[in-house]
């Protein structure tokens, strides 16, 4: 394989993997199993208006199936407009609240097409360099750079994220939805079951994990190729 070509596919993996480390996190993450550990915490905080914990996993979950389905981001929204505040005629959601779902799931659409490419790009070009012997320093070498770049930034969200959880959380939104669209009052139902707390310790879960796997692709890639180097330094005398 030409070097220009070898060059060009270590550095891919490499840029690629900061992506592919925190959206399969976020895979990972974004199911029912999070919702059910968060809201089972004895010091999970109680919503002020009057939902028990059980409603609010029940209407969280409803949320995790849309998102977790095959089907377009329009479909199965009808069934959110159709469901009333307990004991009202009232909607639970409001439609600049079903609105922003539908932005979010929008989103996540896209966040797991971009991650399939990561993969790809990852696994696929580690594959390349990995099963050929004279270009396998070099698949050390972007396993390390991968997650060194990952580790870099990840650290500096972590501090973004315990400087600043708030200003974090509002750019975060920002970039990804239009201003004002995903703002609602402390009443509104989705503030209620997707509270702060869920997320700070979403965000504390997703950044901690990546953070974590990030160390052991660099560690992973600084052993292989301190041995390879090892190795080639004996076979060189």
């Amino acid at each position: 394989m030409p070097k220009p070509v070898v060059g060009v596919i270590r550095w891919l993996v490499a840029l690629a993997m900061p992506v592919f480390i925190v959206l399969l996190a976020l895979r990972i993450v974004w199911n029912p199993w999070y919702v059910q550990w968060e809201y089972g915490k004895a010091d999970f905080p109680p919503d002020a208006y009057g939902f028990t914990n059980e409603q609010r996993i029940e209407y969280v979950l409803q949320w995790i199936d849309y998102y977790n389905t095959n089907t377009t981001p329009e479909q199965g929204l009808e069934r959110f407009m159709a469901l009333r505040l307990p004991g009202t005629d009232q909607p639970l959601y409001s439609p600049y609240e079903i609105s922003h779902m539908l932005d979010v799931r929008i989103l996540t659409d896209t966040l797991w097409r971009v991650l399939i490419v990561a993969a790809v790009i990852v696994v696929g070009g580690l594959l390349l360099l990995l099963l050929r012997r004279e270009t396998r320093r070099d698949g050390y070498a972007a396993l390390f750079m991968g997650g060194l770049i990952s580790t870099i930034l990840l650290v500096a969200t972590i501090l973004f994220v315990l400087l600043s959880w708030r200003t974090f959380f509002v750019a975060l939104h920002d970039v990804f939805f239009p201003p004002g669209t995903w703002t609602f009052e402390w009443e509104s139902t989705l503030i209620r079951i997707f509270p702060d707390r869920f997320w700070f310790d979403a965000g504390v879960l997703l950044v901690g994990g990546s953070l974590v796997a990030a160390i052991l692709v660099t560690l992973t890639g600084y052993l292989l190729g301190r041995r390879a180097r090892a190795q080639g330094e004996i076979n060189a005398r």
